[in-house]
Parts: C-alpha cells; structure tokens; sequence
C-alpha cells in the first residue's frame, strides 16, 4: 500500500497539467465504479448500505471527494514531493481523532514522531515558497484521510469491503460528473492519458480494496502509517522520471522513516471490542 499510495502524487502531478481537478477526479472515480459496481451488485452487496447511508456519504466525503479534490487542485501550484511531505502528517491527525477508543505504548509514540522527523529530512522542502492555499488543501486532505479509516472501523467492519468502496467511488463519480465531462479537453498526450488509467485501475480500485483488508488486519489508526513510506516513494519517482535532486538531508530522512516504520510496525496494545460491539455501532446515530 505504501507503495501504490506512494504513485499518485506524481501521476496527480503529471495529469492536472492539462487537466482541470475536477475532471481529473471524475476520470479517476468513474472508470473504478463501473468496474466495480456490477461485481458488489452481483453479491448483494449494496442492500445492506441503504440503511446506512448517512454513513456512507460522510465517508465518502472525508475520504474521496473532498481530499481528492483538493488534492488535485493544490499539485497544481505545490511540488508533488511538498504534498507527499504534508499527506505524511495522517498518523498523527488519526491519534488525535480517535483519541478516546485508541491507547499508544511509547514505542509507538515514538515510532510517530521519529517517522514524522525523517519525512520532513527526506523531502527537504521550503514551506515559505508555497501557496498558503494548497498547503491549506494539503491539511484538510490529511484530516479527511484520517477520519476516514475510524468511519470505516466502527461503522462498516461487519461488511465487505467491495460494497463500500463501488458506492462510495460511484457517488464521488455522480458528484464530479457535471463539472468533469463539461471541462474535458478536446485531447490529452499519452503521458497524461497512462497517467489517468494508472490512477483508476491500480491507485483507485485495487488500492482501497487492499486499504480495506489493511484496515481489518491492524486497524485504522495503524493502517495511516503507509503514509510514512509515500514520502519515499515520491521521491524516488521525482528523481528517477523528474530530475529532482537527491540530498544528503533525504538519505537521513529516508533512514529514519524506515526506523518508524520499524517502530510501530510491533503490534500496539489496544483495547479490543467485545464480540458484536461493531456490529452494534454499524448502524444509525
């Protein structure tokens, strides 16, 4: 996941050069929804979202579209390896969110602060030089993909993923739709044009159905800490196909990123709920 979530900020970066953030994110949500939704229909896997769907628009706002939005629109005036840096911050925001149902050890407090440390060293980047804007787009997207896993641990754990994730990419595609299809342009460069389809397909569909079992194997606090080797591999990517220059600053971040991955990869000791507690919270306020 660290891996796949690591791509889009260079693909982002690489498609809002000749396409607008909202068709961007159309493009992006629609193609994975109509792959995905005859597969959840097929399985009857949408009924049982009906009576959830406060739910269902919430985490799809927190998670899809709004942070994509933004996201988007901030890479246009931002470095992708700045976004990637702030993006970074989702542990931390994850902590503070599920404060009340999440108890760290010091080994993984530590973990969070030292990983946070080696990703500011490893993308080596003035924040004075950017838009106060998109650093304030950056922001609200690390809030929203903080919240978005805890909606999902205590709202949706008695359910596949795959309904979820069909829906909520579907109803992300129906908000985008008016804006994208009215701003598409009359072509794209093949750069562009295998940038898009990486998104949809590998970051976008495969992704959250991965991100889903993640989050059931560790939890959603935890699952954010992929967020650590984003950075890593933005940078790699920015020196390999951008030409970005590589410092002795990143090498050391770089090596300290690993060593809070290292840290809070030992499973933390969190309280557990009881058989049934998620059940019993899946459903309506």
């Amino acid at each position: 996941m660290g891996v796949i979530w690591g791509i889009p900020y260079l693909l982002i970066r690489v498609s809002v050069r000749e396409l607008t953030p909202g068709t961007l994110v159309f493009l992006r949500t629609a193609p994975a929804a109509l792959a995905l939704l005859p597969l959840a229909f097929r399985r009857g896997l949408i009924r049982p979202l009906v009576e959830r769907w406060p739910w269902v628009v919430l985490y799809t706002t927190v998670e899809l579209a709004v942070p994509w939005g933004l996201l988007s629109s901030a890479e246009r005036r931002i470095p992708s390896s700045l976004a990637a840096l702030l993006v970074a911050t989702v542990p931390l925001m994850g902590v503070v969110v599920g404060w009340r149902s999440t108890r760290f050890d010091r080994r993984t407090v530590s973990g969070l602060v030292v990983g946070l440390v080696g990703v500011a060293l490893l993308v080596g980047v003035d924040v004075r030089g950017a838009s106060w804007a998109a650093l304030g787009q950056i922001a609200v997207t690390a809030f929203g993909y903080a919240c978005g896993p805890l909606i999902v641990s205590r709202r949706f754990s008695d359910l596949p993923a795959l309904g979820l994730v069909a829906v909520s990419l579907a109803l992300t595609a129906v908000a985008y739709a008016p804006w994208g299809l009215s701003h598409l342009p009359p072509r794209v460069s093949l750069e562009v044009a295998g940038s898009v389809a990486t998104l949809a397909v590998v970051c976008t569909a495969v992704a959250f159905l991965l991100f889903f079992a993640l989050i059931g194997a560790i939890g959603p606090v935890r699952a954010t800490m992929i967020t650590y080797v984003n950075p890593a591999v933005a940078l790699l990517l920015g020196i390999a196909l951008l030409g970005e220059r590589f410092t002795v600053g990143m090498g050391v971040g770089l090596l300290l990123v690993l060593a809070g991955v290292a840290l809070t990869s030992e499973r933390s000791r969190l309280p557990r709920a009881a058989p049934g507690r998620s059940r019993r919270r899946a459903g309506r306020p």
